[in-house]
């Protein structure tokens, strides 16, 4: 009978959890559509303003006061909510693994207007990264209003994430795989159960808004067996190329620091300036890079033309993302990628070793490669990329490919670059004690407020979160429903903001009445 009594239980939690997806996946849709539909439209209107300098040379003027104002108003949000810096992503991951925390409204609303404004300047700038901290953000405000904390609040941030992406992407498998293969680096059943829940729904949102064509849709052929040495090459010229792209990323924010002048929350002005120079010239180089990426295929571009793409593309990537703005590298990535094996395929093509039948395979298993090296993910790059172009025919070269890049970039020490970047926001944040959180330990005596209540029923002080529960010498994971007893030890980390506020407010809950 108590089987049967627990199995009970267990699947209403998981129909909660279950719930808790939907609920989550039909925001992050909503929010995630609406910032791509703003993207797109303002960096339709940009780039109208900027090829047409050479027309009407006055509109020089405007783009300076536009992009200077955008500037100004992103180092605003900044210098509010340092938080809203960058991809997003490397945030989220801290918040997961319990080593950072913010408030999530705060974050979520200036993360949308900075990410419009920043992206839709058209520099090169990706929208996947801001999108899982947005889903992520949503995640995190369900479970304040619901008041899940532990292990359940950390569900629904991870679907919330799962969900961003595939708001962005149009790719449910390959956003939830994500959220396990990078964030969590295991398969937990409710961590997965919702995340898929949560991504398929914003994905069907996403799909309503944007259609049903995926998002990187190419026409191509798989490459014959015959032709594998050539992905040998593309593999290793992606591990290499993607340790290099590493080796850059994680020193432009000090390079930055060292060479300008103006305060870190205000960097974002010179890329804003510098783009008005690159649009007025390439166009069709703006934003994350899937419009070049679409283009490839059928511009007949010469080996020489693509490898410029590709240092222009790089160059300002680094220059864009170095500065802080609220933008991601994910998109970048994938452009960086394409253009590799779009060079190594025009190559092949052009000594005639190839049919030129298969330049789009190259495109395709070069976008794969190049993310699954710098960001160690192999699994997510394979069904990612299969996701975004719409077809299963090239998963075995996906796979090689990807397998070759990961290797090489791992025989060259390199670490997964969200993690990295998740490292040196730590050490900035224990610099300057931005957001800063310490553990207090506190038990429970018998007869307080918390004696004999479940977790999700303690009025938590803001600022304050759960991780640990010591009872009798053995340490559980806390959820919604654990029910705290006296003589239970608890494990809470809080703000150092409010530290002392809140450690006499624990207090007063955990001791006798």
């Amino acid at each position: 009978m108590k089987n049967v009594q627990v199995q009970g239980n267990y699947k209403l939690s998981q129909l909660k959890f279950i719930f808790n997806g939907l609920i989550i996946g039909i925001l992050a849709g909503i929010v995630v559509s609406l910032f791509r539909w703003s993207i797109q439209h303002m960096m339709t209107i940009m780039q109208i303003l900027y090829t047409g300098i050479f027309k009407k040379p006055i509109l020089m003027l405007l783009c300076l006061a536009i992009n200077l104002s955008v500037g100004l108003i992103i180092g605003m949000l900044l210098r509010q909510q340092p938080d809203i810096k960058g991809s997003g992503i490397p945030q989220v991951e801290g918040q997961l693994r319990n080593e950072l925390d913010y408030p999530w409204w705060s974050v979520l609303w200036r993360k949308f207007v900075g990410g419009i404004l920043a992206i839709g300047s058209g520099l090169y700038l990706g929208r996947e990264g801001p999108s899982i901290q947005l889903g992520s953000t949503l995640g995190q405000g369900l479970a304040h209003l619901t008041k899940q904390v532990g292990f359940d609040r950390q569900v629904l941030i991870s679907s919330g994430a799962a969900a961003g992406l595939s708001a962005a992407f149009n790719a449910p498998i390959a956003s939830t795989l994500f959220v396990l293969e990078e964030i969590y680096h295991n398969f937990s059943t409710n961590i997965w159960i919702v995340s898929l829940t949560s991504a398929i729904t914003s994905d069907m949102v996403a799909t309503y808004v944007f259609g049903l064509k995926p998002v990187l849709y190419m026409k191509s052929q798989p490459l014959p067996l015959r032709y594998f040495i050539w992905v040998v090459i593309l593999g290793i010229a992606l591990g290499l190329l993607g340790r290099f792209y590493q080796l850059i990323i994680l020193r432009m924010g000090g390079w930055y620091h060292r060479i300008s002048k103006l305060p870190w929350y205000y960097q974002g002005i010179i890329p804003l300036l510098l783009i008005i120079g690159l649009g007025a010239y390439f166009p069709n180089l703006l934003g994350g890079g899937n419009y070049i990426i679409l283009q490839l295929t059928g511009a007949g571009y010469s080996t020489l033309v693509l490898c410029a793409f590709f240092l222009i593309r790089f160059a300002f990537s680094m220059i864009s993302y170095g500065s802080g703005l609220p933008g991601g590298i994910f998109l970048p990535i994938l452009c960086l990628g394409g253009l590799i094996g779009a060079i190594i395929g025009n190559i092949a093509i052009q000594y005639g070793f190839i049919s030129q039948t298969y330049f789009s395979s190259f495109i395709i298993m070069g976008m794969a490669g190049y993310f699954a090296a710098i960001s160690k993910a192999p699994f997510t790059a394979i069904l990612l990329i299969t996701e975004m172009v719409g077809t299963l025919t090239h998963l075995l070269g996906l796979a090689t490919v990807c397998l070759i890049a990961y290797s090489v970039l791992d025989a060259l020490n390199g670490k997964p670059v969200y993690y990295a970047m998740l490292q040196q926001l730590l050490k900035v944040k224990r610099q300057f004690h931005l957001g800063r959180t310490a553990q207090i330990v506190t038990p429970i005596f018998a007869g307080a407020y918390m004696d004999g209540k479940i977790v999700s029923q303690i009025p938590w002080p803001n600022g304050s979160l759960l991780t640990k529960i010591l009872r009798d010498g053995i340490e559980i994971v806390p959820s919604g429903h654990t029910m705290l007893r006296w003589g239970d030890t608890l494990y809470i980390n809080v703000s150092t903001n409010k530290q002392h506020e809140i450690t006499a407010d624990l207090t007063k809950l955990s001791s006798e009445s």
